[in-house]
């Protein structure tokens, strides 16, 4: 089991400067990932200001069902994210490990829906770029319909977002999954766990980059 002394890196002080630096660290990491989401935000932004009706259209292929659903199943996982930080705070170590599995379980969901959505448009044609070709009937609506000049670029925008979304998702699922092993051997204890609350720091970004992501794409 790990102790608080022997966390100590030789060039801090004490924990407390050791947790502040790390946190700086997090948080600039983050600053980076808000500057590549935005430029894909920009890129959204001037293309639905060039072809609004074209989008709006298009938009209509994606279940805004299956977006909600991915809505609270992240919203869902930042509050066992939360509640993960609060316990290991307290030496809790058994409920860190269920709800750190708890949001792992929603991170997989999520991927889950994303995978049947992306085969779902790909078995129908519907791919971004030059190979947009959609075909077919789904629940009545005829997807021939929808190859019209431009729809392209908003699915090129719309699985550039969600991939490097989803390829985020899949770090996070990662990291979670090395937490728990960690928290399962008695590495945390109140006196640190910085790592617990740096991946809740980049999950919570994770999930509030979605937020913004799903009424752009599903709804508007």
């Amino acid at each position: 089991m790990s102790s608080a002394g022997t966390t100590l890196k030789h060039y801090f002080v004490n924990h407390e400067q050791q947790f502040d630096a790390a946190k700086l660290g997090m948080w600039l990491f983050l600053v980076t990932e808000i500057l590549l989401f935005s430029g894909m935000f920009v890129a959204y932004a001037v293309y639905r200001s060039w072809h609004p009706e074209v989008f709006a259209q298009a938009s209509e292929l994606l279940d805004w069902r299956l977006g909600a659903l991915n809505t609270v199943v992240l919203l869902a996982s930042s509050f066992t994210v939360a509640l993960s930080i609060h316990f290991v705070q307290k030496g809790e170590n058994d409920k860190v490990v269920v709800l750190l599995l708890m949001t792992l379980l929603c991170a997989a969901i999520f991927m889950v829906v994303k995978y049947f959505e992306y085969s779902g448009k790909f078995s129908h044609g519907v791919f971004p770029g030059a190979g947009f070709e959609p075909h077919g009937i789904v629940d009545g609506k005829d997807y021939s319909k929808y190859d019209i000049p431009f729809a392209p670029q908003f699915f090129s925008i719309y699985f550039v977002m969600t991939g490097i979304h989803g390829v985020h998702v899949l770090v996070g699922m990662g990291l979670f999954g090395w937490l728990i092993t960690r928290v399962a051997r008695g590495h945390f204890s109140p006196q640190w766990y910085t790592p617990v609350e740096l991946t809740g720091l980049y999950w919570h970004l994770v999930d509030i980059i979605w937020i913004f992501l799903f009424p752009l794409l599903y709804l508007i």
